[in-house]
């Protein structure tokens, strides 16, 4: 018997929130999409994993190794970037756990790290993306009254307590997590277990609220205030300026971005919310929100290789960085071999 992909987290509605639907429930039908899902999932994630570790660790290399100190908008980036490359580096235990009909192989210890691990990235994502636009914000709105709160010490600050929020955010999901038999299926599943539906739904309304709400609302009025000021300015800037609204229009692409890729993830997870409380019912709803909270999650993911490609095709900044760093390494490796060659030479003479 297979092993229906509403049963069992991380990729369906439980993926971020919780385990919304008992494993014994087979009141509704299993949908015919689930085996498309189910054969074509594992590839998508490996395929996922593969290019957002190298993207990202190209990102990385490039904003730790350029000679030239990393801006407040970098930092930001950069850590995002970092966060991406954690999320990418968990999704092969995902892919091999779909693959083997959801039969958790590593053990109680990884199934809990790698869903740490993911929960992370989501709730530390979105949070970064909140300090790049409250950044952004403060340099094109409020450049002369708060422009002394954009420096690099404060962003670097800022980028520890994200981290360390999204890990506080993660605390349910690392104490609740556990591997569990299952003899009706047949598998030993990493299963997000709540020991009470109340506390299910608490825990659920206030990480949905915390992780999407509270930031999409700061965003949304960071956002709205950074293009009106766009508009204001004039065609003609100093180079500062024009330095400024480059990065600017990179955040605002990388925003529009995570939005495109996690708003429908969200939306349908509060439509689930609304099926538990029984505000909302239906045999074919349900079914239907599994299957695009199934769809909408692997486009989320998707958003930590589009990121890096973002960086390159809208980033200037980010692509004379890079024009830079390997100019920085073509000078080093020359001068290693003059340096190998002048050292050849002298040894040759001395032996002469």
């Amino acid at each position: 018997m297979t092993l229906p992909a509403t049963s069992i987290p991380d990729f369906n509605v439980t993926a971020l929130y919780g385990d919304h639907k008992s494993i014994n429930d087979t009141t509704c039908p299993e949908s015919e999409a689930w085996a498309w899902i189910h054969l074509t999932g594992p590839v998508y994630v490996l395929t996922i994993s593969v290019l957002g570790i190298f993207f990202n660790l190209f990102v990385l290399m490039v904003f730790c190794l350029h000679k030239k100190p990393c801006t407040v908008a970098e930092i930001y980036l950069s850590n995002l970037a970092a966060a991406d490359l954690v999320l990418v580096s968990c999704l092969p235990f995902w892919a091999i756990n779909i693959s083997n009909n959801y039969n958790w192989p590593f053990g109680l210890f990884m199934c809990k790290i790698v869903n740490v691990g993911i929960k992370i990235n989501v709730y530390g994502s979105i949070y970064f993306l909140v300090l790049v636009g409250i950044d952004r914000y403060v340099a094109l709105v409020h450049a002369l009254s708060h422009g002394r709160m954009r420096r690099p010490k404060y962003a670097k600050l800022g980028c520890l307590l994200t981290w360390g929020f999204g890990l506080l955010l993660s605390i349910p999901t690392f104490i609740f997590r556990d591997v569990k038999h299952f003899p009706e299926y047949g598998v030993h599943a990493c299963y997000l277990d709540y020991p009470n539906s109340t506390l299910e739904m608490l825990f659920d309304v206030m990480l949905l609220i915390l992780s999407f709400i509270v930031p999409f609302l700061i965003i949304l009025f960071c956002t709205l205030r950074i293009i009106r000021a766009l508009k204001k300015q004039s065609i003609e800037r100093v180079n500062a300026t024009n330095t400024e609204q480059k990065a600017t229009i990179l955040v605002l692409v990388v925003l529009l971005a995570f939005l495109v890729c996690w708003v429908p993830f969200h939306l349908v997870t509060i439509l689930d919310i609304m099926v538990r409380a029984e505000v909302l019912e239906g045999c074919d709803l349900s079914t239907t929100l599994d299957i695009c909270n199934q769809v909408f999650t692997y486009l989320g993911f998707f958003n930590s290789v589009l990121n890096p490609v973002l960086y390159v095709i809208v980033g200037k900044n980010f692509r004379k960085k890079v024009w830079e760093l390997m100019k920085q390494w073509n000078i080093k490796r020359r001068t290693a071999t003059e340096s190998t060659r002048s050292n050849l030479s002298s040894t040759l003479k001395t032996l002469v």
